[in-house]
């Protein structure tokens, strides 16, 4: 069983984003940290970026491949204002 532990810590490094991981991201991040957003997996976020593909704009910054966390949002449709609006209505 303790094969099993390594697999379980492995797979939530590489869970889908949640709203409030999304929300906390700095203003650009990495290829992989987007891809999470959209819940694909690194091969295939690289093949889509590299396309010209992904599901947002994507800067190549000499070898790497960066994501603007506003583009990222406005693609998933996650307002930040909405966030402490929502919030500040349900009470």
């Amino acid at each position: 069983m303790t094969a099993s532990s390594p697999k379980n810590s492995d797979r939530s490094s590489h869970a889908p984003l949640t709203r409030t991981e999304l929300l906390a991201l700095p203003a650009i991040v990495d290829l992989q940290t987007a891809a999470r957003a959209f819940d694909l997996g690194r091969t295939k976020a690289y093949d889509l970026a590299r396309t010209g593909q992904f599901p947002c704009r994507v800067l190549r910054i000499n070898n790497a491949y960066r994501v603007p966390t506003a583009e990222l949002l406005r693609v998933l449709g996650i307002n930040e204002d909405a966030d402490s609006t929502d919030e500040e209505s349900a009470r």
